[in-house]
């Protein structure tokens, strides 16, 4: 299956390509597992685990990307995680967006203040992106999850 809107990111700035496969995986289970002291396993099924009305809150609206590149990485976001976007909810302050600016797209936080859009990263070794009137500039959608991937 594929996703209508799938993403992949691909450059070390977090920008992406389309599409991005979506996986079908109807017979997972939700089971809490304890960090501490073992126990029996039976004692933390929580039953079936449907990932798409766990993850996605707007089926219609919802597309997932792929990263590429350490801009976000002090928000969690690492290289090859998997994100998950919704474009039904309205950006505000603080959200990690995907934006275009002037043709390319990337991940970064949104910043509105004093009439002012920033698109900051996450990582010292990168700069802000001021946008001005003079810049192409449209929010695809707000990043809703990370699944980040151990090895």
């Amino acid at each position: 299956m594929e996703c209508p809107l799938g993403a992949q990111a691909s450059s070390t700035d977090n920008r992406l390509q389309l599409p991005l496969p979506c996986l079908d995986a109807p017979f997972l289970f939700i089971i809490t597992v304890p960090a501490g002291f073992p126990s029996p396993g039976e004692d933390y099924v929580e039953g079936p685990l449907d990932l798409n009305r766990y993850l996605v809150h707007h089926p219609a609206a919802t597309f997932f990307v792929r990263v590429s590149g350490d801009s976000m990485v002090g928000a969690g976001i690492y290289p090859n995680d998997l994100l998950i976007v919704d474009r039904a909810i309205t950006p505000t302050t603080g959200h990690i967006v995907i934006a275009v600016v002037n043709g390319d797209l990337t991940i970064k936080r949104l910043d509105i203040s004093h009439g002012k859009v920033s698109l900051l990263p996450e990582n010292p070794a990168y700069l802000p992106i001021h946008i001005d009137p003079a810049m192409s500039f449209d929010v695809w959608g707000v990043v809703t999850k990370a699944i980040h991937f151990l090895t």
